[in-house]
């Protein structure tokens, strides 16, 4: 018989998750302690006491479900039955990282860290409530990709996941994520329903978190699996540290614009983008290396220069800290003459009181509209208050 270990994603949180074998196992339990030691906070109290909706969010929900995962496998190792007793590991989405973390390749500590770093940033890519995810049931792959596309209108929808030849998942923006719900119902499908997740993941929108996932993951140790684990981009075994690493930032591919940032103090940038990532992004695309002097994060930087490459520019700046002075003052003063500008109407200047613009800045009291009136139209013969250093002391 051959055995896999399967590991769940976002949406299979529950409040009181774990809480039975914490209490059963002492390993289980050293699992969630060791996760809140590495997040600095109790999430294990979240897990087992929290409030549902605060779970559901992505930054709490994927560190508590892999701590969830590796406690149940402390269970199981507790009862003789250990990860190499299996022939695969895998995971859905967030579960791949349960899986890694099995399977050796990140330690526990660094995973839980890994996660909340990919939660808050998959989150921060879109605020809560503005994007969604749903499962279509009964209905093709093909029939999905046109429900999604159908649903856009404008907006982003699209397949995400393809769990079997029947159940696929879109995801995008709420209101096209909702179109395409009624729109499945009207093609056939069995059921289309709304997922439990605060983000729409695997899409477009999540450009952003797989940049700052480049870099979290440029940080850590990644050692080779004690058993081969299945890829969710490529739904095959790999066991190789460098190609898993490469595979959990694959989806950079469907980005149109790429900043790097991963810096290591005192070593050769991190390689995060080959040749092969590039290729694999769409003609007009633009990547912005910001390692560039350090020997950049893409292997087609070169310091200093632009290069062009099947259609996909990559910028390799150099001398950054020199260029935030000049940058700096022309944004300045590009903002000063603009508030300048909403002061003045009709050649004078007009302080509204109503103007959170006007109030907001002011530090030397209350403005009124008398008091504006009268700075506007001074009285004659009323003399200006003398300025400090002019027949009065200051305070200094």
């Amino acid at each position: 018989m051959t055995i896999a270990f399967v590991y769940p994603g976002q949406g299979a949180q529950t409040i009181g998750m774990g809480r039975d074998l914490a209490d059963a196992y002492p390993a289980a339990k050293a699992v969630f302690d060791e996760v809140d030691e590495a997040l600095g906070e109790k999430l294990s109290t979240l897990i087992w006491e929290g409030d549902a909706d605060e779970l559901t969010l992505t930054q709490n929900a994927q560190p508590a479900l892999m701590a969830t995962s590796m406690a149940a496998m402390a269970a199981l190792k507790a009862e003789g039955v250990t990860v190499d007793k299996a022939a695969y590991v895998a995971g859905h989405s967030l579960g791949e990282y349960a899986a890694l973390c099995a399977a050796g390749t990140f330690s526990l500590a660094d995973t839980a860290r890994l996660l909340r770093i990919r939660g808050r940033a998959m989150q921060a890519a879109v605020p809560v409530g503005q994007g969604a995810m749903a499962a279509l049931l009964g209905l093709s792959f093909d029939q999905a990709e046109a429900v999604a596309a159908e649903a856009a209108q404008g907006e982003v929808c699209q397949v995400a996941n393809q769990n079997d030849p029947a159940q696929n998942v879109v995801s995008g923006s709420k209101a096209a994520v909702e179109r395409a719900i009624d729109l499945a119902k009207a093609a056939g499908a069995k059921r289309a329903l709304l997922l439990p997740v605060s983000a729409p993941f695997h899409c477009a929108l999540m450009a952003p978190a797989a940049e700052e996932m480049a870099g979290a993951l440029a940080d850590v140790t990644m050692n080779a699996p004690a058993v081969p684990v299945v890829a969710n981009v490529v739904a095959e075994a790999v066991t190789d540290p460098e190609q898993i690493r490469k595979l959990l930032l694959e989806r950079i591919a469907q980005s149109d614009a790429v900043i790097t940032t991963a810096l290591v103090p005192g070593k050769k940038a991190p390689l995060l983008m080959t040749t092969e990532m590039v290729e694999a992004m769409s003609p007009g695309a633009l990547v912005v290396d910001l390692a560039a002097e350090q020997g950049g994060n893409c292997e087609l930087t070169e310091a200093g220069e632009t290069v062009e490459h099947n259609g996909v520019k990559i910028i390799g700046p150099v001398d950054l800290p020199s260029t935030m002075a000049v940058h700096a003052s022309d944004m300045y003063s590009r903002n000063i003459s603009t508030y300048l500008l909403h002061l003045v109407n009709d050649g004078k200047l007009n302080l509204d009181p109503e103007d959170e613009l006007v109030t907001g800045p002011r530090v030397s009291g209350e403005l009124d509209a008398a008091a504006a009136k009268e700075e506007e139209n001074p009285a004659e013969g009323h003399e200006p208050e003398a300025e400090a250093g002019e027949g009065e002391p200051s305070d200094g």
